[in-house]
């Protein structure tokens, strides 16, 4: 395997394909290099395979097809994240998530039945402790570590979903529409606290909002889509 060391992830020609009753569905991530601390956006049409790139990074869906996919976060083994598909090393790449990826899904997440502390710890790799509530009180919610998911706004739930993934410190920081249910003020407030808080990590966004990604110093990328034929083809190139 050959990597960079600046060089986090190294994904060329990495492709999942999903059939349904009536039609075809194509990733292709024609090539992409996220390097240590660099900011991307993936941009594109509902439906495009945004959410899906990003499950692909995370490790969580096996591609199809992968000329290469490697992975290498600092301190640990580079690893040929294809090879450990092939090889269903699974436990390997659940150790890989634990210890160096967070992950903010678009709905938040949060387990219904846990406080917000809880809940920004459930990884297991942080502990309560003055970084918790330094990073609550920098994103607004310090006087909320005791509440329950129901008794959040929507934009609290996902400010708590953010401080989650970014309190371990993770090398990568996966985000799926982090603003996508919040209001035009609060969404740039909560994207400039994000990428201002995200500080080393690297981090992938899926937005719908060009602009404001744009504003805060992000790659932009594209997804390609090309419908025909019963089938639904989109390429990401990097």
């Amino acid at each position: 395997m050959e990597f960079s060391s600046m060089n986090l992830c190294e994904l060329r020609n990495v492709a999942l394909e999903r059939k349904a009753r009536d039609y075809t569905y194509r990733l292709r991530i024609e090539s992409l290099t996220i390097r240590a601390g660099e900011k991307i956006a993936l941009i594109g049409p509902s439906g495009c395979g945004k959410s899906t790139a990003l499950d692909l990074l995370a490790m969580i869906l096996p591609p199809s097809a992968a000329e290469k996919f490697l992975f290498n976060a600092p301190g640990d083994t580079p690893e040929d994240v294809a090879e450990l598909w092939r090889r269903g090393g699974r436990e390997r790449m659940a150790r890989l998530r634990l210890r160096h990826i967070g992950y903010v899904l678009q709905t938040g997440g949060l387990l219904p039945f846990l406080s917000a502390r809880d809940n920004m710890t459930t990884s297991g790799r942080a502990k309560v402790d003055a970084g918790l509530k330094e990073l609550a009180g920098r994103l607004g919610i310090g006087h909320l570590l005791s509440a329950l998911p129901d008794k959040l706004s929507i934009g609290e739930r996902q400010r708590v979903a953010i401080a989650r993934a970014l309190l371990p410190k993770p090398e990568l920081v996966l985000a799926d529409e982090p603003t996508a249910a919040l209001d035009p003020v609060t969404a740039k407030n909560v994207m400039r606290l994000f990428t201002e808080l995200a500080g080393e990590c690297a981090l992938v966004v899926v937005s719908h909002d060009h602009r404001l990604v744009e504003e805060n110093g992000f790659r932009c990328l594209r997804l390609d889509v090309d419908g025909g034929d019963g089938s639904i083809n989109t390429t990401l190139r990097g």
